[in-house]
């Protein structure tokens, strides 16, 4: 068999793309190259004339995409000397720093609304060794408390306000293209705090600009000074529509303004006041994209449908880019002979009680006898 060179994280891969120096020690737990899975029962149910990817970052290290950005953050803090990372989290962001700083030999602070998060994330957080910190009150407030503590404590923030975690996550869009041989026609994301979209944007903007040249004031994204490509203009290639997917009951941007007390069974995006308000609406304008809002049934509903029609098991959040593809695609915004993308963010074991509370897959329990077994089988292939 020929050869492969052992895969070893989206730094090593795309390091001519980042911010990073030869010498930098790079703290990796092989994040990213994850799969891009096209949908086939769920466009034929539909009858949609489109073709549906889904980018299944449930498959990182920690369960969801946030390692991407994690990776970047925490070289970057430990490149810089910081012995702490800090961060606010609704449960994803915690288990990912959590965990690199595990593998950094570093401390990380978590902030966690109390009890308003996910069964499965706290107890990656805890695992890993962090200072779990619950506040009560949401991730709004604990973002608040995250910033002022930074000011005053010797520590890093690894919120996608670290500019070095859209550098990390950027790299998702250019697997996408580099699997599809190009842009998708819309590429659709759920929004919390609106970081990844930013992200995305950042990462098909530079893809198809080419080499990209070195730019001297700092991007308005990334305020990555000398190492961003973004700015460098000259775009050739194709972009998608960037297609942003909120809770109903947690959607600042459908609303126009911020959301004090945001609320959905979708508790990775249960945030009213996302990080990313600006960069966010500037990537709805230039990509010629939109926002919309799915229902927590629609949400749900999208979830159970691509676990049991595809066989994929995201977590609530993650079904959101699904659920408002699919009505998209039923109304015809969506345009019939597109390619579209779907990030699935989350696997769905991070929220294993809101899957079987919704679940109507039996459990039979019978006695251990053939004939029981035998019947049992019968009965449910009838």
């Amino acid at each position: 068999m020929p050869f492969r060179p052992r895969y070893t994280g989206l730094i090593e891969r795309y390091r001519d793309r980042l911010p990073i120096h030869d010498n930098t020690r790079i703290i990796s737990l092989g994040e990213g190259n994850t799969p891009l899975i096209r949908l086939n029962n769920i466009p034929d149910l539909l009858g949609a004339e489109v073709e549906i990817y889904v980018k299944y970052e449930g498959l990182n290290p920690t369960g969801s995409f946030k390692d991407r950005g994690m990776t970047m953050a925490v070289t970057k803090a430990v490149e810089q000397g910081s012995r702490a990372i800090i961060c606010a989290s609704t449960g994803n962001t915690s288990a990912s720093a959590a965990a690199y700083a595990a593998r950094a030999g570093i401390t990380a602070f978590v902030l966690i609304p109390d009890g308003k998060i996910a069964q499965g994330k706290l107890a990656q957080a805890m695992m890993h060794g962090s200072v779990v910190i619950q506040i009560k009150g949401n991730f709004d407030e604990g973002m608040k408390l995250v910033k002022e503590v930074a000011e005053r404590a010797p520590v890093t923030i690894v919120n996608s306000i670290n500019p070095f975690r859209l550098q990390g996550q950027k790299t998702a869009a250019f697997e996408i293209v580099e699997e599809l041989g190009r842009a998708p026609d819309y590429h659709c994301l759920p929004v919390g705090n609106a970081g990844n979209i930013t992200a995305h944007w950042i990462g098909y903007c530079e893809y198809s600009s080419g080499s990209g040249a070195q730019v001297t004031e700092a991007c308005v994204f990334c305020a990555s000074e000398g190492h961003c490509r973004f700015a460098s203009g000259a775009i050739v290639g194709n972009r998608p529509k960037m297609v942003g997917y909120q809770a109903a009951g947690s959607a600042p941007f459908i609303q126009g303004h911020m959301v004090d007390n945001p609320e959905t069974v979708a508790t990775a995006i249960r945030i009213g006041h996302p990080q990313s308000w600006d960069h966010a609406w500037t990537v709805q304008k230039e990509s010629g994209g939109w926002f919309d809002s799915c229902t927590d049934a629609e949400i749900l509903h999208a979830q159970k449908l691509l676990a049991e029609k595809e066989g994929i098991f995201c977590e609530p959040a993650s079904a959101t880019s699904l659920a408002g593809a699919l009505r998209d695609i039923k109304t015809g915004k969506i345009a019939a002979g597109s390619t579209l993308v779907c990030t699935l963010t989350g696997h769905g074991l991070k929220d294993p009680d809101t899957a079987i509370q919704q679940s109507t897959a039996p459990v039979l329990t019978i006695a251990a006898e053939l004939s029981r077994v035998q019947k049992a089988i019968e009965d449910n292939l009838a």
